[in-house]
This record gives structure tokens, C-alpha cells and sequence, in this order.
């Protein structure tokens, strides 16, 4: 084993491990969250194991949760649904008080969570994990009704979105185009377009040879660009074209009816299905609550999560912009613990426990084909800023390493289901 595998199996695997230190909040403590993903759920989890005197509500409208990560190799057709869909009973059995409702307002003045089914829920600190929203119209012809057949396939919960593009992935005929559309960043796990790439070719190379994927980029690179490109042309030769925003690859309308992809400079591209993933933006609850700036994330201190506009809110996952740490799981993962640990301080008058974020990205890219970054970072002192510790991060080495490839597709599995496991028990 290389020690470059080493050395990022060892950061995962602390990463899962550790664990603000602070001391215990107390008794009465109310944490209410809303969001049942990789930031809340983890949240829940990590509050119940290390504040178990506290008392721990969780909202989430949907009673299974079914991920992103792994999404892609259901389109693969690699895994079925149920292998990426988990249940909040082992929550529940922590002691996590869990509400299947939808949080639709938040007074942060008053500490009171509205929900949808109209009850009104009270808090001393709120940890909020809204994830992203969809910002329709920011493609023209690109709104939800449009997604019922141009599927964006990019937002958890109960993954209608992504077993509608599977469908239509098994229907189309060998021989056709699959067109996808990717935003500029930020956006939610910046490699997961091109991990969808690489295992929709996965299931076109096995299945229906003679087509081709479109890849249509508002963007000029993208992470881990080198180690996907290798694999494309190792694994499915001419299959996979990529176009760059700097050769008219920026998608600016659509025609579902037509199923027609158009580009900054006019160009039309109709296709047999499209996957178009569109500006993002907090999710909605966030932005209708004042949190989020006029970029649509929500700025927040980095070493407490606590938002920059509201005290006693603290922001996690995908919804806030905390500089340079990317939108992953594993980074909402990594924070959430922060934040639960800064929201239990801050009840005792105590300044946030001193903070390191760790960050672990797999891809897959074929069978027995894994490639990975790693990153872990470090607020200042007073949570202004974040920056990448030196020479904690890296990516997987370039060149022909079979074992390593292999080796790294383990570690990805490994590392889902010790997440899902910490997340949801």
C-alpha cells in the first residue's frame, strides 16, 4: 500500500473519529435542528453521544433519507435504491425527538421554528442544515416542471429525482446522447457531475455501446480534473466529451419539449436525455429567515457556524460559504460537530472549542476504479477567516496504478457506510 493511501485512510478514518472537546451544556439545554442530511443528521447524532442531558429535536419532512453520495452508482447501475436509503430509527433510539414536518419559518428574535403542519417549536440554539435549493429560471426554461423531464437528480431525500434519470437512461436507445449540464461553482459536491460522467459511461459502455454523454461546463477545470480525464480515456475511450465554458460550454436555456440543450453562444445540442444541474443557491427557509448575502449562501463564523446575521443560529452544510472548504458531506459532517459543540459552549458564556475541519472526497469512475482528495482545515481566531492547513491536503497520484485504483474504490465503500453509520446509527 502506497503511503499516499495511507496517509488519507488515517485522516478518514480520525476524521469519523474525532470530536470537539467542551464541556457539557446544561440540563435544559433545547437544540432544535432542521435537517435531516449529512449536517443534521450528523448533528443529532454527535449531540445525543457526547450531551446526552440536552434535549434534541429534529426536523425533517421525509421519514427515510436517501443520499447523494452513491446516487450515481444507482445510475450506474451498481447499486439499488435501498443499498443509499437510511432510516432515523436508530436516531430515535439515541433519544433524538424526531418530527417528520417541514420547518417553513424561522423567529430568530423570538427563538420559534414554525412548521408546516402548524405547530410552533421553541429553541435556546438552533443548528440549520436547509441544504441547497434549486434556483429555477437561472437556466432559462429551466424550472421544476421542466425537471420532470430534463431531471436534475442533484437534491436527497427520497430520490424520485434520481431513479427518474435512471429510467430514462434504461429507455434510451444504444446509439444516443446523453446531455449534461453542469453550473458554475459554488455548488453542491464539486466532483459529483463527473463522477455521474464517469458511471453513467460506466452503464453505457455494458449496455448500450454506440452512445455518447455530452458534458456541456459553465466552468474551465473542475476538481480532480486530471485523475477523471486519465479514467475516461482508459475506460471508455471516445465515449465522453467534454466541453470547457471557454469553448461554449455554458448551458443558458433549454427546450424540454425538444430536449434541446442551448449554450452561451447559440449553439443547440438536442439530446436523448438530459441531466441539467443548475445554479444553486441555501435552501429556501434560509434565504426566506435573512440569513443568506446576495451570493444566495449564507455567511457564517467559522469556527462556531454561528450565522454572521443572526446569533444563535448555526449554519451547516451546504447552505452556508465558509471560504475555501468545499460543499461535501464530509465536510458537513465535520462541522456539524463544531457546531453542536459551539452552540452548547455559547449556552455557558464559553468561546467555541478550537476547531479543525477535515474534508475526504471519493469518486468512483469504473469498476475497481477509485480516485480521492483530501483537505483538512483551520479557522483563525476570531472565525473570520478559514484557510487549508500547509501540506494537509492532495489528491490521488496520476499514472497507471490498477492497485491503487482498486484500493481507493474500497476505501470509498468504507467510507459510506462508516459515515451513514456514524450519521444515522
Amino acid at each position: 500500500m502506497s503511503n499516499n493511501i495511507s496517509r488519507r485512510s488515517l485522516i478518514a478514518a480520525t476524521a469519523l473519529l474525532a470530536a470537539p472537546t467542551t464541556l457539557r451544556a446544561q440540563t435544559s439545554a433545547r437544540l432544535l435542528i432542521i435537517g435531516g442530511g449529512f449536517g443534521g443528521a450528523s448533528a443529532a447524532s454527535f449531540a445525543r453521544r457526547h450531551y446526552p442531558e440536552a434535549q434534541v429535536t429534529l426536523v425533517e419532512p421525509n421519514t427515510q433519507f436517501v443520499t447523494c453520495p452513491y446516487g450515481n452508482l444507482l445510475l450506474a447501475g451498481e447499486r439499488q435504491i435501498s443499498h443509499i436509503t437510511h432510516s432515523y430509527d436508530g436516531l430515535r433510539a439515541r433519544g433524538v425527538r424526531i418530527l417528520h414536518d417541514r420547518a417553513i419559518g424561522i423567529d430568530a428574535p423570538a427563538k420559534r421554528v414554525r412548521l408546516q403542519g402548524g405547530d410552533t417549536l421553541t429553541y435556546d440554539r438552533l443548528i440549520l442544515s436547509p441544504g441547497i435549493a434549486m434556483r429555477w429560471g437561472a437556466i432559462e426554461g429551466y424550472d421544476q416542471a421542466a425537471s420532470e423531464i430534463m431531471p436534475h437528480a442533484w437534491v436527497p431525500g427520497d430520490g424520485t429525482q434520481t431513479l427518474l434519470l435512471r429510467r430514462q437512461l434504461e429507455a434510451m436507445p444504444d446509439g444516443g446522447v446523453v446531455g449534461i449540464a453542469i453550473p458554475a461553482n459554488p455548488f453542491r459536491c464539486p466532483p459529483g457531475p463527473y463522477e455521474r460522467i464517469s458511471m453513467i459511461a460506466h452503464y453505457l459502455k455494458k449496455h448500450k455501446p454506440r452512445s455518447k454523454i455530452l458534458a456541456l461546463d459553465a466552468k474551465e477545470a473542475f476538481s480532480k480534473q486530471g485523475l477523471f480525464q486519465d479514467g475516461w480515456r482508459a475506460l471508455y475511450g471516445e465515449m465522453i466529451e467534454w466541453v470547457p465554458g471557454n469553448r461554449d460550454g455554458k448551458v443558458v436555456k433549454v427546450d424540454p419539449r425538444e430536449r434541446v440543450l442551448e449554450t452561451e453562444f447559440g449553439t443547440r445540442h438536442k439530446v436523448d436525455v438530459a441531466n441539467v444541474i443548475p445554479p444553486q443557491s441555501a435552501g429556501t427557509i434560509a434565504i426566506e429567515a435573512g440569513l443568506a448575502n446576495d451570493t444566495g449562501w449564507v455567511p457564517v463564523n467559522t469556527r462556531s457556524f454561528e450565522a454572521r446575521a443572526a446569533q444563535g443560529i448555526h449554519v451547516i452544510g451546504d447552505a452556508n460559504i465558509p471560504g475555501p472548504m468545499p460543499k461535501s458531506g464530509y465536510i458537513a459532517h465535520s462541522t456539524a460537530k463544531q457546531a453542536v459543540a459551539s452552540a452548547m459552549a455559547g449556552l455557558r458564556g464559553e468561546a467555541p472549542p478550537e476547531a479543525l475541519y477535515f474534508n475526504t472526497c471519493y469518486s468512483h469512475v469504473g469498476t475497481d476504479y477509485g480516485i480521492s482528495v483530501v483537505g483538512i482545515f483551520r479557522p483563525n481566531a476570531d472565525g473570520t477567516a478559514i484557510a487549508e492547513v500547509p501540506n494537509s491536503g492532495g489528491v490521488s497520484p496520476r499514472g497507471d496504478l490498477p492497485e491503487q485504483r482498486r484500493l481507493e474504490a474500497i476505501y470509498a465503500d468504507t467510507w459510506y457506510e462508516a459515515i451513514t453509520k456514524s450519521m444515522f446509527g
